[in-house]
């Protein structure tokens, strides 16, 4: 009889693990593509590291994701395809490429590029499965994107493009 109470231990644990709600888990609706994500977490990683990489960026004359032509009015469907790509961008290119010799600022963004990951996954299978599919609306403001990005040298996109991150992060937020 001592053994018996360990399997409902195990069982009280199991549930409350998948019946208790992450505190920072939040839902993005983007169309018919929805994911969860720990928006908060993501915000709070960038937030401690915003000021050391906003220092670094000296050209205040362009932005990169500008709010108004980038990331807003859009539809959902192609919000879905526009996250997706401007995820691979920063994983890809920003996050690889920011050079810094502070360890706790390389970690921070090695945990914003592992949430990226996740999220960029979880697109992929929404792709997959004809849930996110890429209009003319989400090709042309990655366009527009990409053009900001070929305006400055590597080294300063690599900066402009982290210290916007939470352009990206609020238009995130938003989605949902």
């Amino acid at each position: 009889m001592k053994g018996s109470g360990l399997p409902h231990c195990l069982f009280l644990a199991v549930f409350y693990l998948f019946w208790t709600p992450s505190a920072g888990l939040k839902t993005l609706h983007l169309g018919s593509c929805m994911i969860s994500t720990d928006l908060q977490q993501m915000q709070s990683t960038f937030s401690e590291i915003r000021d050391s990489v906003q220092a670094k960026d000296e050209i205040i004359d362009l932005r990169i994701l500008r709010k108004t032509e980038s990331l807003q009015d859009m539809k959902p469907a192609d919000q879905c395809c526009l996250l997706r790509h401007i995820l691979r961008l920063y994983l890809d290119t920003v996050f690889k490429n920011y050079l810094t010799s502070d360890h706790h600022i390389r970690r921070k963004i090695s945990s914003l590029a592992n949430s990226f990951l996740t999220v960029k996954k979880d697109l992929r299978l929404c792709h997959a499965h004809m849930t996110c599919p890429c209009g003319e609306e989400a090709m042309k403001k990655y366009s527009q994107i990409l053009n900001h990005f070929k305006e400055l040298k590597p080294h300063e996109v690599v900066v402009k493009a982290l210290g916007e991150l939470d352009i990206l992060l609020q238009w995130m937020e938003k989605t949902r």
